[in-house]
């Protein structure tokens, strides 16, 4: 009984591993060039300097940009407990300048255990917000501002920003603006009087590179070995995975997954998928444990759905990618009759249904969300006015028709056109 215990007690740790953003991206400390210490010698150089700063942190989702800020901001606040306080806002949620500075105000206030006012106007608040700045420097501490979804703070007129940007110009007050985006361009955005107070300076945030993710890879999977399981297992269990790691079938397996999206969220996602499948009864990882993963994550739904639809609903899906491709991106169900009336006179095809049939088949595609109403405007018109979209890529369209059995030759053809 003990030692299933400890099998249950590994899988368990290997899974809070990889739900840890912080445990993920430890590695990164070794690294001097890592975008970790870059960013934590920014903010802590402003700490101690008592001088001010904006940064940007840039790249797709899923690279970590958030989950390395995190781990700054976490080791700043033990190295200096009585300097820093963190404001956070997210441009989903705040993007309102009048709701950004009340919840501006509201965090210092809890922050300094001061009494907060929800009736406070934006000028009280802005004023109040450039109050505080101001003590914080004469006190020697610093605020820093974490706007995650950057890009959606420099919409409209700004004013947030300005009046960030425009106090930390003072000698007297101390702030590190720290902004998130997914968009490479977000500095671009800032208006010239934003963009003349912003200290453009960017890190950005690029997709592991194969070493990297193998490093990430053996520092999520080895077991400590000092720890209350017990050593014989973990030694077996650390030898079994340098084993997997070095299978010639297992690095295909891996290069071909990074070759389809190699973000460290995904990369998460697949580790954990291969844990998920760990067999308790023996203990070990295997290297079927990630070839399950890899299939299950390359498994494609809507794939699925087009192995269980009709002939008839494949012609409507191509007419509709070929309506797509004339740049007529919205369609409707006599648009797309029209098309497939095209298709059969060039064609002469066998496969040519009544206006009714065509009808229950395109409801049968909007039921199953391989299509949809490109908007609720169109309620008062009947089915066959109301403007729809596709749901399903060229490429997931073009692989599914050639997975399908009985698929019609001529809409291959018709695809591969199109492609």
């Amino acid at each position: 009984m003990g030692r299933e215990n400890h099998k249950l007690k590994a899988l368990n740790l290997l899974r809070s591993r990889i739900s840890d953003p912080k445990f993920i991206f430890k590695p990164l400390r070794d690294s001097p060039e890592s975008n970790y210490n870059k960013l934590k010698f920014m903010v802590s150089c402003s700490i101690t300097e008592a001088c001010n700063n904006s940064i940007l942190l840039l790249g797709p989702r899923g690279s970590g940009k958030v989950a390395v800020l995190e781990l700054v901001i976490g080791d700043l606040l033990v190295e200096y407990p009585d300097m820093i306080s963190v404001i956070r806002l997210s441009g989903l949620l705040h993007s309102d300048d009048n709701c950004a500075f009340k919840e501006i105000a509201r965090q210092l206030c809890m922050e300094y255990e001061l009494q907060f006012s929800k009736a406070a106007s934006f000028d009280d608040n802005s004023q109040f917000m450039i109050a505080v700045l101001k003590e914080c420097g004469l006190a020697h501490k610093t605020v820093i501002f974490v706007l995650d979804e950057f890009d959606l703070f420099a919409q409209g007129k700004q004013r947030l920003l300005y009046s960030l940007l425009d106090a930390m110009q003072s000698v007297t007050s101390q702030a590190v603006v720290v902004g998130v985006s997914c968009r490479l361009d977000a500095d671009q955005l800032l208006e010239k009087r934003v963009r003349s107070r912003f200290s453009h300076r960017k890190l950005l945030f690029l997709p592991p590179s194969v070493e990297d993710s193998e490093r990430m890879l053996q520092h999520v999977l080895l077991l400590p070995i000092d720890s209350s399981l017990p050593h014989d297992y973990a030694v077996e269990f650390n030898r079994k995975v340098h084993n997997i790691l070095e299978d010639r079938k297992f690095k295909e397996i891996f290069n071909k997954y990074l070759n389809w999206d190699s973000s460290v969220k995904h990369l998460l996602r697949f580790l954990f998928s291969a844990v998920s499948c760990m067999d308790l009864e023996t203990g070990f990882l295997s290297r079927e444990n990630f070839e399950t993963a890899f299939s299950n994550i390359q498994r494609q739904p809507k794939q699925e759905c087009l192995k269980n639809s009709s002939i008839l609903e494949l012609y409507i899906l191509v007419c509709m990618k070929r309506l797509e491709a004339k740049e007529q991106s919205l369609c409707n169900f006599n648009s797309v009759m029209k098309e497939y009336k095209n298709i059969h006179d060039s064609f002469q095809t066998t496969d040519y249904y009544a206006r009714n049939v065509c009808l229950r088949a395109f409801e049968h595609l909007i039921h199953r969300e391989l299509i949809c109403f490109a908007d609720n405007r169109g309620n008062s018109l009947s089915l066959e006015f109301r403007a729809v979209k596709l749901l399903i890529s060229s490429a997931e369209l073009h692989q599914g028709l050639r997975t399908y059995r009985s698929c019609p030759p001529i809409l291959q053809k018709l695809m591969d056109r199109e492609g």
